[in-house]
């Protein structure tokens, strides 16, 4: 990997170069191992570790097939899904593998009794496969996790719905938590020239999401006058739904859980915030039952805030905790859009708050190549802005997984694969600097 690394720093962006140079056999990549599937058992959610299930192995490198690429990873990321892997839930994240192990002979070579895992990645084009002209060695990209075969019609209207729809990373292997990671060619991006290559990584997975499920027609289709509330709004995800709202002509109502989160959107340019800490919000009086007038004082604190307006688009994804509260809040007419449920995917609501208010419920997930593809670009001219807050290195993922885990970490959390420190990779330092307070704004909290 000296070589590869040698000729990063040293910006060689020529084909020839890029071509002569030998790609390693093994590499060192992120895994958990499918013979300890089992270790949780018994364990509540919150009390699995991914210290625990997370390993740093050598392994070998794949074949580059028709229509995929090679990458050599600088900077990767955490997303809720590497944790969902980690501690095995909903499902073992060997069920993934499997299922797609019998798709071709192709696709076998993800079943494997180890799972490299990551949904984000920056890095240079090593290889590419016959049928790739797109896309050459030594071009600086970073990739979308929308893993697609489109040999189904379903798919060719939005890829998110053909059949063999997959998130790369999460449920096929081969991801971005490492040095090398093998992808599908329609999922490589041109890399952000003013960012860093963690800065570039981050954004991938949950700023499409937050794209397609706020922004795009095939989610809540935002407008401008809209008034939306994000929980987390601070979060990995979050924290980019506020940005387009922002952005959108929209006014986002942020909802947080600490002073300091408070301070991170209000930098952002957010002026309507609820610390559901501080104001003590308890949607659930025990386990099984919620309580109503907690939604109504949640409603009425919103009104305060808006000047007697409920919020057109409520912009979900902690789930089981907030959803009931959520169908609750949004006006008559108005669109709850949700994707994830960090906190259970059980969701329960009165219903007589959606059909007699006429409100719709839209389920969204991830972003298709063209959504995916405009969220790059917002982030290319320097529209939208990384929230990164910290990065780590590569032999310290599990720690940084379980930082995710537990919600001890702001905006998204970064991971140093090839790249030997932070703050390499600009290109475009006249655009940074322009925009350097909006991009360091995370990583003064």
């Amino acid at each position: 990997m000296k070589d590869i690394l040698e000729a990063i720093l040293a910006g060689d962006t020529d084909p020839a170069s890029w071509a002569s140079l030998a790609v390693p056999e093994h590499y060192r990549g992120v895994t958990v191992h499918k013979d300890e599937a089992e270790m949780f058992e018994g364990r509540p959610s919150r009390d699995k570790d991914p210290r625990e299930s997370l390993h740093l192995d050598d392994v070998a490198t794949p074949e580059v097939g028709p229509g995929e690429a090679l990458v050599a990873v600088m900077a990767s990321a955490i997303n809720y899904n590497t944790v969902w892997s980690a501690i095995f839930e909903p499902v073992s994240t060997f069920a993934f593998l499997e299922r797609y192990g019998r798709l071709s002979p192709l696709s076998k070579r993800h079943d494997l009794p180890y799972h490299v895992l990551g949904s984000d990645l920056s890095g240079v084009v090593l290889r590419t496969g016959p049928g790739v002209n797109a896309w050459k060695p030594g071009d600086q990209v970073v990739a979308h996790c929308l893993s697609v075969e489109l040999e189904s019609p379903a798919g060719h209207n939005d890829t998110m719905l053909d059949p063999e729809q997959r998130i790369w990373g999460f449920e096929t292997n081969f991801g971005g938590l490492a040095e090398l990671a093998l992808v599908k060619s329609n999922q490589l991006m041109p890399k952000p020239a003013h960012l860093t290559w963690e800065e570039a990584a981050s954004p991938g997975l949950v700023s499409s999401t937050a794209y397609r499920q706020l922004v795009s027609r095939n989610g809540a289709g935002m407008k401008q006058g809209d008034i939306v509330l994000i929980w987390g709004a601070s979060g990995g995800l979050g924290s980019y739904a506020t940005q387009y709202a922002l952005g959108g002509g929209a006014t986002p109502v942020c909802v947080v859980s600490s002073d300091d989160k408070a301070g991170i959107v209000r930098s952002m340019g957010a002026e309507l915030i609820i610390d559901r800490s501080a104001e003590d919000y308890r949607f659930w009086k025990d386990e099984h039952t919620q309580d109503p007038k907690e939604w109504m004082r949640l409603g009425k604190r919103i009104r305060e805030l808006t000047g007697g307006d409920d919020v057109d688009i409520v912009f979900e994804h902690p789930g089981r905790e907030t959803f009931g509260a959520s169908v609750f809040v949004a006006r008559k007419g108005g669109t709850i859009v949700t994707c994830a449920s960090t906190t259970g995917y059980l969701h329960q609501y009165d219903n007589r708050y959606l059909w007699m208010n006429l409100k719709r419920i839209i389920g969204s997930h991830f972003a298709n190549y063209r959504e995916a593809w405009e969220a790059n670009r917002l982030m290319t001219r320097a529209k939208i802005h990384p929230t990164l807050s910290k990065a780590y290195r590569l032999e310290d993922t599990g720690q940084a997984a379980y930082d995710v885990h537990r919600n001890l970490h702001q905006g998204k959390v970064g991971v140093l694969c090839l790249a030997p420190e932070e703050g390499l990779g600009v290109r475009d330092a006249e655009l940074r600097a322009r925009h350097e307070t909006a991009i360091n704004r995370f990583r003064d909290v």
